[in-house]
């Protein structure tokens, strides 16, 4: 099915198995990583296309998240309205989700007219019940902005001890991870135009979360074992009725969001953890008008939701207590599957920095679709954290996919397509005996097993170990061909070698069926050189599929003519994934900075080739003692003369005859680490000093400081009176050994600088750090393949 185009709606029907699923609703502020996706996204993608193979009766809900306050900071970000923002955001979700064949049966959005009708009806329904009470709140008032300071528009010093890092936020501190509330950070200032805002009172509405906590452990004690809920979402759900559950503020002081419709509270909106799941329901009232008989129907729809780890308390305890302050009959969540982290080579994935491969940086490689979704899926976080590195990708591809998989296949069909005399002219064979053949009756028995374990692994959920199930089959019919020597067969024993052949087609056809939830393109593909149509694809126990996937050599039948055999998948080479693992390193700001900086040098070079025969030319009508006597003229003084690189300190200790000295033993990719000597010991501690990555002046001339020869220099920033010093840091991922760089200057450096000439110090002057805390020389950032350098927290500090 299309996934995207729109069908008439499907609403339960009676005596089958109608199943609802949702994803948790994407926030709406950047662009979707692939944590992002294998966490919600994918999961239920995959476990929504088995279920329509299965003939059950399901459909898929999604949309993405919009109100609240990230959006309306991404809008001050990006001078826009909040409404700009969704709209330009929620169509490049659209189109990453479309390019990863996600099978959406609605794809909405929470800021729609439909959200605001049933989020308000909601809202009055509780309201009627008595689970609702007015409070006072203190909160965060910015008397130039005119209004209440929501958490993330707020930043000041952590309060944490030991922290103190200047631009924690009001909900949290990215430095420590500490969990704050605005009014605990010090020296606090509004976000938008820098102000100390102060304390006010605000009144707010709350749901009564412990008055309704007996009908929700009810709930939960029940359907966690009907469900069988992951164990990471009861180790979450209990841990929070463990510690109590608390009265929940369900409004906002807010402009971007679902109005609260009394007069009293006009001025605010609903908190987005109370709307945003309800955006399940309105983005099914989309979908159909009768959307009740999805949402309000517990005895014939089983609701299937899928989410991230941080999710969880949203889903088991706060939306649940919501539907059930209704009073009124909601389907209910059966089954969550919950996903842990996955992370990016050394680091974590990160929207709001931008770190990791997201869904359009995918989409730009030349990594097909398929591979894409088979590598996130065999990586799925369902236990524990699990971990992305394009070398593990390119091992799964290469082994896993082309290895196993694509020659399998490849090898049953290319020679069932061989002319008659070689093969069988592309002709499926009659095969009668199979079922007394040895080695096939043997095969059949095996792959039985396998389906029976796929089955039972796809109906709990488990994902990732579905996919290796049917993978097994893969590794089995390979086995199958080798033992059977199938080429020789076709010599020796033609009847035996026809077994053998429509056997494996059987197998072929099951894989690209198993498969289809995971590697839907693959599938097509697969059915394509079948020749036959995708619609045929079925697991339903009602048509018999399963049985016959017991019996492999009756899957197909004789005398049908398949398609051109084509390889289905492309090895991945060392040099791609290089070229990869550099193109992705850092943040996204930092590879738009790269591939600038690489546009700027391409130019240099140009214009560098140009200037050059030009030079020749002119440099053919001078006379010989005018070419001879500029040689003798001194370079101009640029930032290429400096021959500044990426080192890692491999060793400090202190200066045994100086107290303020550090040396330190530093790798710059030369083979030997050189020595240097550095006045840093009332700045940095020992500690911060040790295996950390720097950046090196390596062209000064060496010189003995208090007996020890320094050979470089390591670049640091301080602030104007110099009571602060930090070094320059290179990004984590920065080579080692690699030279610093400027955008739009190209030259080699000197070998030594020369003290007389005082190039050095008439360069100092313009480096410095610029106000997003970037190591700059004239406002152009010093540059390495990895990304820009910086330090920690001094702006417009001088380097040297």
């Amino acid at each position: 099915m299309g996934d995207f185009d729109r069908p008439v709606p499907k609403l339960p029907i009676p005596g089958k198995r109608n199943i609802l699923i949702t994803s948790a609703l994407p926030y709406v502020n950047n662009v979707p990583h692939l944590g992002n996706i294998i966490g919600c996204v994918l999961s239920a993608d995959v476990f929504a296309r088995y279920c329509r193979l299965r003939g059950y009766n399901a459909i898929y809900i999604c949309g993405t998240d919009e109100y609240g306050t990230a959006t309306e900071t991404k809008a001050m970000e990006e001078n826009s309205t909040p409404r700009q923002i969704c709209d330009k955001y929620h169509a490049i979700h659209r189109e990453v989700y479309k390019w990863f064949n996600i099978s959406f049966d609605e794809f909405g959005r929470t800021s729609s007219p439909q959200q605001t009708e049933v989020c308000q009806a909601i809202f009055k329904t509780l309201l009627d019940n008595n689970w609702l009470s007015e409070n006072t709140m203190k909160q965060l008032y910015c008397d130039t902005c005119e209004k209440f300071l929501a958490d993330r528009l707020v930043e000041g010093n952590c309060p944490t001890e030991g922290c103190n890092y200047d631009s924690a936020r009001g909900d949290q501190c990215e430095n420590c991870g500490k969990l704050l509330n605005p009014t605990e950070l010090i020296n606090p200032r509004c976000k938008q135009c820098k102000n100390t805002p102060r304390i006010r009172d605000t009144n707010h509405l709350f749901l009564e979360l412990p008055l309704l906590k007996d009908k929700l452990v009810s709930y939960i004690e029940s359907m966690s074992v009907a469900g069988s809920w992951s164990q990471n979402a009861i180790q979450t759900t209990n841990a929070w009725l463990k510690e109590g559950l608390k009265q929940r503020c369900i409004t906002r002081d807010l402009k971007w969001g679902v109005p609260v419709p009394l007069d009293e509270f006009k001025d605010k909106v609903f908190y987005v953890w109370f709307d945003a799941p309800i955006g399940y329901v309105s983005i099914t009232s989309c979908y159909t008008r009768d959307w009740e008989k999805w949402w309000k129907n517990p005895d014939n729809v089983e609701l299937y939701q899928f989410m991230g780890k941080d999710n969880v308390p949203f889903h088991t305890v706060m939306f649940p207590s919501t539907l059930i302050g209704t009073g009124e009959n909601w389907t209910m969540m059966k089954t969550i599957s919950v996903t842990e982290y996955l992370n990016y080579e050394a680091g974590k994935f990160s929207k709001s920095k931008g770190v990791g491969v997201f869904g359009n940086d995918a989409k730009d490689t030349n990594i097909p679709v398929e591979v894409w979704r088979y590598y996130l899926l065999t990586n799925r976080p369902e236990v524990s954290d699990t971990l992305f590195t394009w070398s593990d990708l390119q091992t799964k591809l290469n082994n896993e996919l082309l290895n196993n998989l694509g020659n399998f296949i490849n090898r049953v069909l290319s020679f069932l397509a061989k002319p008659t005399g070689l093969g069988y002219g592309s002709v499926i064979p009659d095969a009668p005996g199979a079922d007394s053949h040895p080695l096939t009756k043997k095969l059949g028995e095996e792959v039985g097993k396998y389906v029976e374990q796929y089955l039972e692994a796809m109906e709990k959920v488990k994902l990732k170990q579905g996919l290796k199930t049917a993978m097994s089959i893969s590794s089995e019919g390979n086995a199958y061909l080798q033992e059977s020597q199938f080429w020789k067969l076709y010599k020796e024993d033609q009847p035996s070698c026809s077994i053998v052949i429509k056997t494996s087609l059987g197998l072929v056809y099951l894989l690209a069926c198993l498969l289809e939830p995971f590697m839907p393109s693959f599938s097509v593909e697969v059915f394509k050189q079948l020749n036959l149509p995708l619609e045929q694809a079925s697991l339903c126990d009602e048509k018999g599929d399963m049985d016959r996937a017991k019996r492999p050599w009756d899957i197909l039948p004789a005398g049908h003519k398949i398609g051109t055999p084509e390889p289905l998948f492309k090895d991945l080479k060392d040099e791609e994934v290089e070229d990869y693992r550099r193109r992705f390193a850092g943040s996204q700001a930092d590879r738009l900075e790269r591939e600038e900086a690489e546009k700027a040098a391409k130019l240099a070079e140009q214009l560098k080739k140009k200037a050059s025969v030009g030079g020749r030319k002119q440099q053919a009508k001078k006379p010989a003692s005018e070419a001879k006597s500029k040689g003798s003229v001194e370079p101009e003084i640029s930032i290429t003369r400096l021959d500044i690189r990426v080192g890692l300190i491999k060793k400090v200790q202190k200066h045994p005859d100086a107290d303020s000295l550090y040396v330190e033993e530093i790798d710059l990719g030369e083979g030997d680490c050189r020595t240097v000597v550095s006045g840093l010991v009332k700045y940095i501690p020992l500690e911060e000093m040790q295996d950390r990555k720097v950046c090196v002046l390596c062209n000064l001339k060496p010189a003995s400081m208090r007996g020890i020869k320094s050979q470089a220099m390591v670049l640091a920033a301080s602030n104007s009176d110099h009571t602060k010093v930090e070094l320059v840091d290179p990004p984590p991922s920065a080579v080692v050994g690699e030279r610093v760089t400027f955008q739009g200057f190209e030259g080699e450096p000197d070998d030594v600088l020369n003290p007389k000439k005082k190039v050095w110090e008439t360069l100092q002057v313009d480096l410095k750090t610029n106000s997003d805390l970037v190591a700059c020389y004239k406002d152009i950032p010093l540059t390495t393949s990895a990304g820009v350098c910086k330090v920690a927290s001094i702006s417009c500090g001088s380097i040297k």
